[in-house]
């Protein structure tokens, strides 16, 4: 059987009158350095066309020494305050970036390189913020990697859940999971 106009479609979007999947909107904080500044503001105006909601977090304008931190970790303490949020992070490799977005509370950031990695963060593992290499795809290939991003739900598999409270238990009492078997 077919789905219906608007309803929800196996990776989140929406499916439209014709037939043709569609996002759902949502709101994306995006934050980058120098090195994924370019990148940005392609992702930027690609999401305002597609619908979303986005704000970005920094910088502004190009500057060859920014610095990722006060960017990137601002756009992901704007996902963690905003729950169903989603955020974006950018810089050259995306390692950097992924890090420190990682150090705020709530904040499941996960570097993604291809369709399927992004797919697999949400999928498995419910990540609310993007990392992405600006050197390492063409604007393109990032697009489509968002996409998957922001259309992908969290599977919501017991195990998945369960591997995820193990970090959000951490968060909130710095004590480590126990170990399989010696509980």
């Amino acid at each position: 059987m077919g789905r219906l106009p608007g309803e929800v479609g196996r990776q989140g979007g929406l499916r439209g009158r014709s037939g043709r999947a569609r996002l759902a909107r949502v709101r994306v904080y995006l934050g980058s350095d120098h090195a994924g500044f370019e990148l940005k503001s392609v992702l930027v105006n690609w999401l305002t066309s597609a619908g979303h909601e986005v704000t970005d977090c920094g910088p502004a304008s190009y500057h060859g020494a920014d610095d990722y931190p006060p960017y990137v970790m601002r756009a992901a303490a704007a996902v963690a305050a905003h729950p169903g949020s989603l955020g974006i992070v950018i810089g050259g490799s995306g390692n950097g970036e992924q890090i420190a977005a990682n150090k705020i509370g709530g904040i499941r950031a996960a570097l993604a390189w291809s369709e399927e990695t992004a797919r697999l963060a949400r999928l498995h593992n419910d990540a609310n913020v993007l990392s992405l290499g600006a050197r390492m795809q063409p604007a393109a290939d990032a697009i489509a990697i968002t996409q998957v991003f922001l259309a992908t739900p969290f599977s919501g598999e017991v195990r998945h859940a369960r591997r995820i409270e193990m970090i959000t238990d951490y968060e909130r009492s710095g004590a480590l999971p126990p170990l399989p078997g010696r509980e």
